[in-house]
């Protein structure tokens, strides 16, 4: 097929088209040129070069010329229109080279400010099958800085919204096979009405696909640059994300531990909150029911998130200071406004105290000094660095690789020296947690044993699953005592948040402050029977105000 451009006025909105088109395709190329914000002619170069933002003409102009130069399959020419001409160039041309563009009409929009927006349309032929394909995207314009001309600023997103860096654009047959998902009842789990289930099905169908014996079909997606089975931990490369599927291939029965109603209860509750995520998992298994993100991203931080859990850490201190017998649940134990540790002093919150309170009443009102306090007597013993580092891997798996089915980060409680040892105390410092670690941890104290989370039956996972001591029968015990406190008495902070939550339930609350961030996260974790949830809400404040309802919510729905 010929590659031209043809330039008109449709319905008041500038059009351009690129495959097919007839004769004066070059003159109408060469009047953009000549605009202040187009081309490369030796008009524009001479001219001396603009200071300042963009005007109005040079942004309508730059984002002409590139979308002219990019619709005609002038990889070199649309690349030079932008300020990173080394990288937008190999992703221009593979437009038409590795995603096998055949045609396509760019409609610029309204300019706001900077920003154009425009849509796309285009066409898709490989081996035979064609298929249209239309999508939005928007550019931004930015002056250069040693030219003085109006370039659009690059970045891969340009080419499609979802494209990000390192990313590639290919039409062909797929990396995996498809699959049809479905849940521990059979119900099927789609992308269409489970949204933020996206990049779990995703990563399963990465997995999973060809070992479920399904059949790759043909598709235009979303690749890593480099290849990888995406399963070891968050910092491998994200699966193929498929864009438009030429056609089918045979979709792999997988089968999942997730359950569509708990799912469906995560999915709207994360919706009230912005940048929130939530997990789910059955205590006496480990089997994950529920995983949902309300996040701009679109990152999974469900599974894959590196945040200070604040005062839920609370749960594995609690364990530690009572199996080094420090303190247990009715004993007394000192709640002063403040505590000092190696030059750095804690408070509580609003800096209350508690006169000749327990060990439960410091848990359910969530007392910092409480639990930082005891920091020196481990310290006598020489393990003040080490007693929750060693009780969190011992009894919580936290340390352990952990093999989920997904890409999971499963969670981080380093040895510590100076202040950032009374910090971790308190989930801070030094300690990373996601929803899906609290959830574990929390299911871990409502059995009184970790099951490793799961997703998928151990027939398809292949190596091993972590394990860990079960708890003291005494210790689970108090924990979960404790829990129910804080969910159920009149003062304790996870008490309206689990108001609607019926069963024998528990809870723990949590608040973890974040440097240059105006409100801190919040963090709750729960429990209603066999039913174990943990949520995050970035910038959310007090556990219980955000992530508490986020729990309540999953945990209403039950299992």
């Amino acid at each position: 097929m010929r590659n031209g451009v043809k330039i008109g006025i449709v319905g008041g909105a500038f059009v351009v088209v690129a495959g097919g088109v007839g004769y004066g395709a070059y003159n109408i190329w060469n009047g953009l040129n000549s605009s202040d914000g187009g081309g490369s002619t030796d008009t524009a170069q001479a001219a001396p070069a603009r200071t300042g933002p963009p005007t109005a003409d040079e942004i309508s102009g730059a984002a002409k010329g590139f979308l002219a130069a990019w619709a005609k399959g002038d990889a070199d020419k649309a690349s030079q229109l932008t300020n990173n001409a080394a990288d937008s160039q190999p992703l221009l041309a593979g437009y038409r080279a590795d995603a096998h563009v055949t045609r396509v009409t760019l409609t610029p929009g309204a300019a706001s400010g900077t920003k154009v927006p425009f849509t796309v349309k285009a066409t898709i032929s490989y081996e035979g099958k064609t298929k249209p394909w239309s999508y939005t995207s928007s550019l931004s314009v930015v002056r250069g800085l040693t030219t003085g001309r109006a370039l659009v600023d690059w970045d891969p997103s340009v080419i499609h919204p979802d494209l990000k860096k390192g990313e590639t654009l290919t039409t062909g047959e797929a990396e995996s096979a498809p699959i049809k998902a479905v849940d521990h009842n059979g119900a099927e789990l789609t992308k269409e009405k489970y949204p933020s289930l996206g990049p779990v099905l995703d990563a399963l169908r990465q997995k999973y696909g060809d070992k479920a014996g399904g059949k790759p079909g043909i598709e235009t997606y979303i690749g890593a640059a480099d290849s990888s089975d995406g399963t070891a931990s968050s910092d491998s490369p994200a699966p193929a994300k498929t864009l438009l599927t030429l056609s089918k291939g045979t979709p792999a029965l997988l089968h999942t531990t997730l359950d569509a109603g708990a799912q469906a209860a995560a999915e709207t509750a994360v919706k009230k909150f912005s940048e929130s995520s939530v997990v789910a998992v059955k205590a006496s298994t480990g089997e994950i029911r529920a995983i949902a993100n309300n996040r701009d991203d679109a990152f999974n931080a469900a599974t894959q998130g590196k945040l200070a859990p604040g005062s839920t850490m609370k749960i594995m201190t609690a364990t530690m200071l009572i199996n080094n017998g420090l303190a247990a649940e009715k004993s007394p134990i000192l709640c002063p406004e403040s505590v000092t540790w190696q030059g750095q002093t804690f408070h509580n919150l609003d800096n209350f105290s508690i006169a000749n309170g327990t060990m439960e009443q410091s848990f359910a009102r969530s007392c910092n000094t409480a639990f930082i306090k005891p920091v020196g007597k481990l310290n006598d013993r020489g393990i003040a660095d080490t007693a929750l580092p060693d009780t969190a891997k011992k009894y919580f798996g936290i340390g352990s690789e952990w093999n989920v089915g997904i890409p999971t980060f499963d969670g981080s409680v380093p040895k510590t020296t100076g202040p950032n040892t009374a910090a971790a105390m308190i989930g801070q410092g030094l300690v990373q947690m996601n929803p899906l670690n609290m959830a574990s941890v929390t299911a871990t104290a409502r059995n009184g044993a970790f099951h490793q989370p799961v997703i998928v039956p151990g027939s398809l996972r292949a190596g091993d699953t972590a394990t860990a001591q079960p708890l003291p029968a005494n210790t689970a015990q108090q924990l979960r005592d404790m829990m129910h406190t804080t969910a159920t008495a009149g003062y304790g902070t996870g008490t309206v948040a689990m108001s609607g939550v019926g069963g024998y339930k528990g809870a723990k609350t949590g608040s973890a402050e974040v440097d240059a961030q105006g409100k801190s996260n919040s963090w709750f974790a729960g429990f209603s029977n066999d039913l174990a949830a943990a949520a995050v809400v970035q910038s959310g404040g007090h556990g219980g105000d955000a992530a508490g309802p986020v729990v309540a919510a999953v945990l209403a729905a039950g299992s």
